[in-house]
C-alpha cells in the first residue's frame, strides 16, 4: 500500500506534442457552496510544470473544491490513487484496469494477475470506487479485425470489475466511448452496481434517458462547454438533478475559454458555472445538489 506518505512522483508525463499554450490557467473566482471533482487524473505531469499532489489539492481547496476522486486506469496508478487518499483527507480513491490497458495485460498473460491487485486495492478504506473500468471501441478495434485479444479482454475485464465493485460494496466509474449499446447491455446483463457513474458522459439525450431510468448517475466533464457538444448540453437538460456529478478528468479536457492548456480541479468552477446557465439553476443550487450526488455515491471523505 503505502507509508502514508503522500506520493511525490508521477506515473507518467501528459504529452505537450502540438500543443501551444502549456501554462496552468489562474485561479476563477471561488465558488461559494462547494463541490467535488469526480474524477481526476493527479498522478499525471502536465503543462510547463507538473504540480505536486499538495499544490493541486491546496489550489482546488482556494477555489471552493471540496475534494476529488482520483481515478486510475493500471496497477502503478491504482497504487498511486491509494497512496494519494492515505496521504490527504480531501482525496478518494478510485481502482481499475483501463479498457484500453486490459488488451495489453491480457497479451502478457497477466490480466487476472491485474485484477487480483485491484481488488486487494478495493478493500481499502479510502478506496470508494472501481474506475476507470468500460469499454473503448475508438482506441482497440474489433478482434476479427486484428487478430488481436482486443475487445475481448476489455468484456472480460470490464465484468470482472463490475463484479469488484459489488464484492466491495463500492461504486463504479464507467468509461464509455464509441461503444454505448454494449455498456449498457453488459450492465443489464451482469447487473450494475448500487452506485454506476458514466465518466465523462459521451452520449445524447436518449442515452440520458436510458441512464436515469436505470439510475445511474451522469458526470460531466469540461466538454460539456465545447461548441460542437450540443448533444452533452441536451443529455445535461434530461439528467435528474439527483444523478448529476462534475468532474474535470484533469488533465484532459479543459473547459472553453481555457481549451488546449493544463486542466487541474480548481477549474471546476467555470465547468460548474456553466452547466448551472444551462440548467437555469443558481451556481450555489446546483453545486450544493452536486455535492450531495457525490456525497451519495462515495460516502464521506473524512
Amino acid at each position: 500500500m503505502s507509508d502514508g506518505g503522500a506520493p511525490e512522483t508521477y506515473v507518467r508525463e501528459r504529452s505537450t506534442e502540438g500543443r501551444k499554450d502549456l501554462r496552468y490557467p489562474p485561479l476563477p473566482e471561488p465558488l461559494t457552496v462547494g463541490v467535488y471533482d469526480n474524477h481526476c487524473h493527479l498522478e499525471i505531469a502536465d503543462g510547463e510544470e507538473g504540480l505536486p499532489l499538495a499544490e493541486q489539492l491546496d489550489r482546488a481547496s482556494a477555489a471552493g473544491i471540496l475534494g476529488v476522486v482520483q481515478a486510475s486506469g493500471d496497477i502503478e496508478s491504482s497504487r498511486w490513487a491509494v497512496a494519494a487518499a492515505e496521504s490527504d483527507p480531501r482525496v478518494l480513491a478510485a481502482v481499475a484496469i483501463h479498457p484500453n490497458d486490459a488488451p495489453t495485460y491480457a497479451a502478457a498473460g497477466r490480466l487476472d494477475e491485474a485484477i487480483a491487485v485491484i481488488d486487494e486495492l478495493a478493500a481499502h478504506p479510502r478506496t470508494r470506487a472501481i474506475g476507470e473500468t468500460g469499454l473503448d471501441y475508438f482506441r482497440t478495434p474489433d478482434a476479427a479485425e486484428t487478430g488481436s485479444l482486443g475487445r475481448a479482454a476489455q468484456h472480460a475485464s470490464f465484468e470482472a470489475h463490475i463484479a469488484l465493485a459489488k464484492q466491495h460494496g463500492i461504486a463504479m466509474q464507467i468509461h464509455d466511448r464509441d461503444a454505448h449499446d454494449d455498456v449498457l447491455a453488459t450492465l443489464a446483463r451482469v447487473g450494475a452496481p448500487e452506485h454506476t457513474v458514466f465518466h465523462c458522459f459521451s452520449g445524447d439525450e436518449a442515452m440520458a434517458r436510458t441512464c436515469a431510468d436505470a439510475g445511474y448517475y451522469l458526470s460531466f466533464a469540461g466538454n460539456v462547454t465545447f461548441k460542437n457538444a450540443q448533444n452533452l448540453r441536451d443529455a445535461l437538460a434530461v439528467t435528474p438533478r439527483d444523478r448529476i456529478l462534475i468532474e474535470t478528468d484533469a488533465p484532459f479536457l479543459t473547459p472553453v475559454p481555457l481549451r488546449g492548456r493544463p486542466n487541474a480541479p480548481y477549474l471546476i468552477p467555470i465547468t460548474l458555472r456553466f452547466m448551472a446557465d444551462e440548467l437555469g439553476m443558481t451556481a450555489d443550487e446546483l453545486g450544493a445538489q452536486i455535492a450531495a450526488n457525490t456525497l451519495e455515491v462515495y460516502g464521506s471523505f473524512v
